[in-house]
């Protein structure tokens, strides 16, 4: 039975993308920063991880044993003003979103590579496909690694082990933020904030969970050598016109 551990997956698309491994048989491993019970079948793993944190991960990695597949899920966003963001803000996101995929993937790594097979799944956003106003900072953060995952996906070819990007559009599932509700306003920019929250409203969610944990399923079992899989009919929309 082939073993997947995903991060994030209290919620949004990490808990459909469980879900949806374990219903198709596959022994899943479900990490969160703050475990709960009742969100998941008794048959998936629940781990607690935090990918902040060092000794969080290495603890998590080593009982979950070996994995055939990684799904670096886990984000938090937030929307506003760059003027208005403290740098402490922007530092959160990129502790998350960036040096948390980048060390959770480090501490995996070298158990795929002892057995040349495996997959990496790096979930980032449809930011990477359009541009978006007012999340100038999350933008940086899910950017950055798409550059990383098609680097890497170079890198480890050459240990048979497949690198993948699943790029969601539309549809904020955890409120797009690391702690409640962040918006972060400036006064000067008030009235076009409202604009464009007012946009965002009218828009409504396009990509459902199921559209991510769908494509997260297409991008672990692809074997095209595909490195980038847009999620949801506006992301799809999108990387037609790129």
């Amino acid at each position: 039975m082939n073993t997947i551990l995903i991060t994030g997956t209290s919620s949004g698309y990490g808990l459909e993308t469980a879900r949806l491994f374990d219903a198709q048989g596959w022994n899943v491993i479900a990490t969160m920063r703050t475990p709960r019970e009742g969100l998941l079948p008794e048959s998936v793993r629940v781990l607690e991880l935090d990918v902040t944190d060092p000794g969080s991960i290495a603890a998590a990695v080593e009982a979950a044993g070996p994995i055939d597949a990684l799904v670096n899920n886990a984000g938090v966003g937030a929307i506003g003003a760059f003027e208005a963001t403290p740098l402490a803000t922007a530092r959160e996101l990129f502790e998350t979103n960036t040096f948390g995929v980048m060390a959770v993937t480090q501490a995996v790594l070298p158990q795929l590579r002892e057995r040349r097979a495996g997959v990496i799944v790096n979930v980032t956003s449809s930011v990477a496909l359009a541009r978006m106003p007012l999340v100038a900072v999350y933008t940086a953060s899910k950017t950055a690694i798409e550059g990383f995952t098609a680097s890497l996906a170079l890198e480890l070819d050459e240990f048979d082990i497949g690198v993948k990007l699943v790029q969601p559009g539309y549809g904020p599932t955890t409120g797009f933020t690391s702690n409640g509700h962040m918006r972060l306003d400036a006064e000067p920019y008030a009235p076009f904030v409202e604009r464009v929250m007012a946009d965002f409203q009218q828009q409504g969610v396009t990509t459902a969970p199921s559209d991510v944990a769908e494509t997260v399923w297409r991008a672990v079992h692809d074997q095209t050598g595909q490195l980038r899989f847009p999620a949801g009919p506006d992301a799809v929309a999108l990387a037609q016109v790129r």
